[in-house]
């Protein structure tokens, strides 16, 4: 199991989800699409410059949706990796320039998105090749390099200390926290406290987290579950890679993810992100669901030539 595959979030504004994500923070924005279970709204993918699998975030639109709150059973914090203390230093002040406020520690930052989404950028412990997007003014030593962990509330620590450990294999890294580490990347989720208030999933929450598995080895996940006794989704085609999901114990959504076929199944990399691209099975719905959709543009179309290296 291969870390952090992707984490999937809800907005209640494509737009200014779209300018934070790209702009400020900057990701790059790899897939335009819909829910498969909801082709009514957008499902966009942000993350480095080719859309490799553990720094992609990824948002269901739905449109002036009210504010949630997380609470037990839901992830609560995103993190993402940089390469240095001078690299905090320089996200601190690009977002004290965009009026976002932030709370430092040594290696860490710690803020929220325009709808309460928590973030945090910690300095890179680890040896995992950095995912970068490129970005006109953000340098690529500054640059995040990809997911490192989540924080989550669990309604049932024990139960999901007991998946993390017996059936994907996470090492426990102290009191209250497991990182899945596979050959070439790995990532950890901490368990917190849950609130006293019950988590509400709408605008700034997030929906599930995923975990990268092989190509080959969804079968091998399918039986595992069952053999566990732990109800799950089957096989799903989500275009860009399988899917398998499950509800752990603590409540939180898990989702175990193939690295194939990849964004390019849409076309050359130069091309990510510039137009909706739905499944064939939703192509024939084409104009009735572009006509719903947000429209958004191109995040890249004013950019400086130099800059894209894709």
């Amino acid at each position: 199991m291969e870390g952090i595959h992707h984490v999937t979030a809800i907005t209640g504004d494509a737009r200014r989800n779209l300018d934070f994500y790209t702009r400020v923070v900057g990701l790059r924005m790899v897939a335009k699409t819909v829910n498969q279970d909801d082709p009514n709204v957008y499902h966009l993918f942000y993350g480095e410059e080719r859309g490799r699998p553990g720094a992609d975030l990824t948002f269901f639109e739905y449109p002036h949706a009210v504010p949630g709150r997380a609470g037990a059973g839901s992830v609560h914090r995103i993190v993402w990796r940089v390469a240095s203390e001078e690299a905090i230093d320089f996200w601190e002040a690009r977002l004290a320039a965009e009026g976002i406020e932030t709370e430092r520690s040594e290696g860490s930052l710690v803020f929220s998105d325009f709808e309460g989404l928590g973030l945090e950028v910690v300095v890179s412990t680890v040896s995992d090749s950095p995912l970068i997007a490129d970005h006109p003014e953000i340098p690529a030593e500054f640059a995040l390099q990809g997911f490192d962990g989540v924080r989550a509330y669990s309604a049932s620590p024990a139960g999901t200390q007991a998946v993390l450990e017996r059936l994907m294999g996470a090492k426990r890294r102290d009191d209250t926290t497991w990182e899945v580490r596979g050959e070439s990347r790995g990532g950890w989720i901490a368990l917190d406290e849950p609130p006293a208030l019950p988590g509400r999933q709408s605008a700034g929450t997030v929906h599930h987290i995923a975990w990268g598995i092989g190509d080959d080895d969804e079968q091998g996940w399918i039986d595992t579950l069952d053999g566990a006794g732990v109800p799950n989704s089957g096989v799903i085609d989500r275009n860009y890679f399988h899917s398998i999901y499950f509800r752990e114990p603590g409540g939180v959504l898990f989702e175990l993810a193939t690295e194939g076929p990849g964004f390019t199944v849409d076309g050359p990399v130069e091309e990510l992100g510039r137009k909706v691209i739905l499944p064939p099975w939703l192509e024939p719905q084409r104009a009735a669901i572009v006509a719903r959709l947000t429209p958004l543009p191109d995040p890249r179309e004013n950019w400086p030539d130099p800059v894209h290296k894709a």
